[in-house]
Protein backbone atom coordinates (compact mmCIF):
# COMPACT_ATOMS: atom_id res chain seq x y z
CA UNK A 1 0.00 0.00 0.00
CA UNK A 2 0.98 3.61 -0.43
CA UNK A 3 0.13 6.49 1.92
CA UNK A 4 0.69 10.02 0.68
CA UNK A 5 0.95 13.19 2.71
CA UNK A 6 0.22 15.98 0.24
CA UNK A 7 1.12 19.65 0.45
CA UNK A 8 2.21 19.85 4.08
CA UNK A 9 3.04 23.54 4.50
CA UNK A 10 5.67 24.47 7.05
CA UNK A 11 7.37 27.78 7.76
CA UNK A 12 11.14 27.55 8.02
CA UNK A 13 14.38 29.42 7.42
CA UNK A 14 15.74 28.20 4.08
CA UNK A 15 18.06 29.80 1.55
CA UNK A 16 21.56 31.08 1.01
CA UNK A 17 20.79 34.78 0.61
CA UNK A 18 20.63 37.09 3.62
CA UNK A 19 17.11 38.24 2.74
CA UNK A 20 15.94 34.59 2.88
CA UNK A 21 17.37 34.13 6.35
CA UNK A 22 15.60 37.08 8.00
CA UNK A 23 12.19 35.42 8.38
CA UNK A 24 10.49 32.09 7.88
CA UNK A 25 9.08 31.22 4.50
CA UNK A 26 6.77 28.37 3.58
CA UNK A 27 7.98 25.15 2.06
CA UNK A 28 5.58 22.54 0.74
CA UNK A 29 6.34 18.92 1.54
CA UNK A 30 4.95 15.84 -0.19
CA UNK A 31 5.70 12.36 1.11
CA UNK A 32 4.98 8.96 -0.40
CA UNK A 33 5.19 5.99 1.98
CA UNK A 34 5.10 2.40 0.69
CA UNK A 35 4.57 -0.47 3.12
CA UNK A 36 2.89 -3.85 3.44
CA UNK A 37 -0.57 -2.81 4.55
CA UNK A 38 -2.23 -6.23 4.58
CA UNK A 39 -2.17 -6.51 8.35
CA UNK A 40 -3.65 -3.03 8.80
CA UNK A 41 -6.37 -3.78 6.26
CA UNK A 42 -7.32 -6.90 8.20
CA UNK A 43 -7.07 -5.51 11.74
CA UNK A 44 -8.26 -1.92 11.21
CA UNK A 45 -5.81 -0.91 13.99
CA UNK A 46 -3.49 2.10 13.97
CA UNK A 47 -0.72 -0.05 15.48
CA UNK A 48 -0.58 -2.07 12.24
CA UNK A 49 -0.06 0.85 9.90
CA UNK A 50 2.03 3.99 9.57
CA UNK A 51 0.66 6.75 11.82
CA UNK A 52 0.70 9.54 9.26
CA UNK A 53 -0.60 12.12 11.76
CA UNK A 54 2.34 11.51 14.09
CA UNK A 55 4.73 11.50 11.13
CA UNK A 56 3.36 14.79 9.75
CA UNK A 57 3.59 16.38 13.20
CA UNK A 58 7.21 15.26 13.54
CA UNK A 59 8.13 16.53 10.07
CA UNK A 60 6.45 19.90 10.78
CA UNK A 61 8.25 20.28 14.11
CA UNK A 62 11.69 19.37 12.72
CA UNK A 63 11.37 21.44 9.56
CA UNK A 64 9.91 24.40 11.46
CA UNK A 65 12.94 24.43 13.75
CA UNK A 66 15.52 23.93 10.99
CA UNK A 67 17.72 26.63 9.47
CA UNK A 68 19.22 24.98 6.39
CA UNK A 69 20.75 26.78 3.48
CA UNK A 70 19.88 24.23 0.78
CA UNK A 71 16.69 22.43 -0.24
CA UNK A 72 18.82 19.33 -0.76
CA UNK A 73 19.68 19.28 2.94
CA UNK A 74 16.07 19.87 3.93
CA UNK A 75 14.82 17.06 1.68
CA UNK A 76 17.43 14.71 3.15
CA UNK A 77 16.34 15.69 6.67
CA UNK A 78 12.70 14.90 5.88
CA UNK A 79 13.65 11.59 4.26
CA UNK A 80 15.65 10.56 7.33
CA UNK A 81 12.66 11.31 9.59
CA UNK A 82 10.33 9.33 7.34
CA UNK A 83 12.67 6.33 7.12
CA UNK A 84 12.57 5.95 10.91
CA UNK A 85 9.09 4.40 10.54
CA UNK A 86 9.80 0.69 11.07
CA UNK A 87 7.04 -0.64 8.77
CA UNK A 88 8.19 1.43 5.82
CA UNK A 89 9.59 -0.33 2.75
CA UNK A 90 10.34 2.70 0.59
CA UNK A 91 9.69 6.43 0.60
CA UNK A 92 9.97 9.47 -1.60
CA UNK A 93 9.86 13.03 -0.34
CA UNK A 94 9.62 16.23 -2.33
CA UNK A 95 10.23 19.67 -0.85
CA UNK A 96 9.03 22.70 -2.81
CA UNK A 97 10.14 26.26 -2.20
CA UNK A 98 7.40 28.47 -3.69
CA UNK A 99 8.51 31.70 -5.33
CA UNK A 100 12.20 30.76 -5.22
CA UNK A 101 12.51 31.97 -8.79
CA UNK A 102 10.78 35.03 -10.17
CA UNK A 103 9.54 33.24 -13.31
CA UNK A 104 8.60 29.89 -11.77
CA UNK A 105 5.93 28.70 -9.34
CA UNK A 106 8.51 26.89 -7.23
CA UNK A 107 11.74 24.95 -7.10
CA UNK A 108 11.70 21.46 -5.64
CA UNK A 109 14.09 18.74 -4.59
CA UNK A 110 13.09 15.11 -4.19
CA UNK A 111 14.84 12.25 -2.43
CA UNK A 112 14.04 8.54 -2.18
CA UNK A 113 15.14 5.60 -0.08
CA UNK A 114 14.37 1.90 0.08
CA UNK A 115 14.97 -0.63 2.83
CA UNK A 116 16.86 -3.72 1.75
CA UNK A 117 14.37 -6.53 1.25
CA UNK A 118 14.58 -9.30 3.78
CA UNK A 119 15.13 -12.80 2.53
CA UNK A 120 12.10 -14.95 3.18
CA UNK A 121 12.72 -18.31 4.84
CA UNK A 122 11.97 -21.35 2.73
Amino acid sequence: MVVRIKNLRVGTIIGVHERERRRKQDVVINVELAFDGRRAAESDRIEDTIDYQALADRIAAEVGASRFFLLEKLADCVLRIVMEAPKLQRATVEVDKPNALRLADSVSVSASARRPSRARPR
